[in-house]
């Protein structure tokens, strides 16, 4: 059986900490039911304030993967310039947001001219583009960064990861949170020029959400539950309804069709 992170509702319970018809979240398997032992992987959700559905995006491991990579990996300074690849996808757009609130410069790439014109106007960026659109990634992020960039928040890999190493200004930071040109296409892994990345003294850092600390996780449900309530966060979703929309799911993903944070509703109502 596939898991992953999902909301559900219990229809019963001998656990002592949980109830019929608590919300808990947590690891769950992907069908309608399912019996958990022992309960150590799930937590209740005790408010309402929100949509069901944020508990797996903005307030789940998409919104403290790129919180913690931005705040905690890469420590911006207000007027640093941001680079986000993979912008439009469920942890990318939060980055470019979270720096531009924080005061960044905030740049993104995407796949399509949706997502570009999405970044530009309701996120906020300050820029976009279209990657598959461009033919010298050199000459792009020179002229969207003439003074060089700061932060780069990656999730993709691949020859997107060398040119902007050389293209980072000296003390610059890469957050290193995917690598999906590898996962679609090992034949373009990233060569890095190692010079670069020792006269520049850039820091490379991989890092895994899971490895925040608890009060990490409590500065970022506090700052991002304020900015969601303050209507300066924008959430997006891309929701497919029923189990069969699994597969068609999944491999979107790969294939960059979801708008922000991919869920797949099983049951019509909790």
């Amino acid at each position: 059986m596939i898991n992953g992170n999902g909301v559900g509702k219990v229809i019963a319970s001998e656990h002592p900490n949980f109830q019929k018809n608590d919300l808990v979240y947590g690891l769950l398997d992907w069908a309608e039911y399912t019996i958990m032992k022992g309960g150590n992987m799930l937590q209740k959700l005790d408010t309402l304030e929100f949509p069901l559905s944020y508990h797996l995006g903005v307030f789940g491991t998409s919104g403290l993967t790129a919180y913690g990579g931005l705040f905690q990996i890469c420590e911006p300074k207000k007027g640093e310039k941001v680079f986000v690849s993979a912008a439009g996808g469920s942890v990318g757009n939060l980055v470019g947001q979270y720096a531009k609130l924080f005061g960044c410069y905030v740049v993104g790439c995407a796949g399509t001219k949706q997502k570009v014109d999405l970044l530009k106007g309701k996120l906020g960026f300050d820029d976009a583009f279209n990657y598959k659109e461009e033919t010298n990634l050199t000459n792009t992020l020179q002229r969207y960064f003439p003074n060089g960039i700061d932060i780069y928040f990656d999730n993709i890999g691949g020859e997107m990861l060398e040119v902007v190493l050389a293209n980072m200004n000296t003390y610059g930071r890469v957050a290193a949170c995917g690598a999906i040109s590898d996962y679609t296409n090992s034949g373009k892994r990233a060569t890095l020029n190692m010079v670069d990345v020792i006269y520049k003294q850039i820091m490379i850092k991989g890092f895994l959400c899971a490895n925040f600390s608890s009060n990490e996780i409590k500065d970022f449900m506090s700052m991002t539950t304020n900015y969601v309530r303050a209507g300066k966060l924008c959430v997006l979703e891309d929701i497919s309804h029923g189990v069969e929309s699994i597969p068609s799911a999944f491999i979107g993903l790969f294939q960059g069709g979801n708008v922000g944070k991919k869920i797949v509703q099983i049951a019509e109502e909790l």
